[in-house]
């Protein structure tokens, strides 16, 4: 009960984030990109995590079994989900670089309008020092940096993209898309922004493994005590009979009135006794 319960609490803190940051985005008005907005995400996450929860923190309180096995069966298609989206992306992975590579490519197109894909983009670029999708002439993609736009802008990447110096110069990436490699290279990060995270990723495999593992385990873990209590509520029910909760016999306004705990004559929730 209190790890379904604080799961339920980490949910409902992560729809609230959601839902903050969805609000802060509309009053910007910014563009949908390919992308899906990351405050959506957050929503559609917690929303996940707040129902199942609340399904686990239920069931065990009432001893239900068809609630028990909605939340197993929830957990255990939601960790299937996440391994299988895992291997097919490792299976295919030159179709999921294609397909990676033409969202940011699609994303960069927008890259003024659409606020949530310039702040994620600004960051990956200064953070793995890289600038790009596959590389750096992938900016020509976006109306304003393309050489044959009229503005200032034309020809140029984002200062995000720029080699980091002592003062700040927000204009070095100014014509550096009509230039070969070597003659940039100490200007601005050449090199793009997939293969600089993927390298991140290799270099480091056991921080990433620790994350896979925190994030797939805790899941495992509940499928399995939830399995293990469904046969307890089973073995009981063989043993001293079977018990219609409450919540979902409609004949339960008929039966004959239980004895019920203090805390029971305050939340359905809570579980009766003969």
């Amino acid at each position: 009960i209190f790890i379904h319960g604080t799961l339920s609490l980490i949910g409902g803190c992560i729809l609230a984030i959601g839902i903050y940051a969805e609000v802060e985005r509309q009053r910007y008005k910014t563009l949908e990109g390919v992308f899906l907005a990351p405050a959506v995400i957050l929503i559609l996450l917690g929303i996940i995590m707040f129902i199942v929860s609340f399904i686990g923190v239920l069931a065990s309180l009432r001893d239900n079994l068809t609630l028990l096995k909605v939340f197993m069966y929830t957990l255990t298609v939601c960790l299937l989900l996440e391994l299988l989206g895992g291997i097919i992306a490792l299976v295919f992975r030159n179709q999921t670089m294609h397909v990676l590579n033409k969202n940011i490519r699609k994303g960069m197109e927008n890259y003024y309008d659409d606020l949530d894909f310039k702040n994620i983009m600004d960051f990956v670029q200064k953070k793995f020092k890289c600038c790009g999708g596959e590389d750096f002439k992938d900016w020509q993609v976006n109306m304003y940096h393309n050489c044959s736009a009229p503005g200032p802008l034309a020809c140029g990447v984002p200062y995000t993209c720029c080699i980091t110096t002592k003062v700040a110069n927000t204009l070095c990436g100014y014509k550096v898309l009509n230039k070969e490699r070597l003659d940039v290279i100490n200007i601005i990060h050449i090199r793009g922004c997939i293969d600089a995270v993927l390298l991140w990723f290799t270099d480091n495999y056991k921080i990433m493994a620790g994350l896979l593992l925190g994030i797939l385990l805790p899941q495992f873990f509940g499928v399995i005590v939830s399995w293990l209590y469904i046969t307890r509520v089973e073995d009981a029910i063989s043993e001293y009979g079977y018990y219609m909760d409450g919540l979902l016999d409609p004949n339960a306004q008929r039966r004959a009135p239980k004895q019920q705990g203090r805390m029971a004559k305050w939340c359905k929730c809570m579980p009766e006794f003969d």
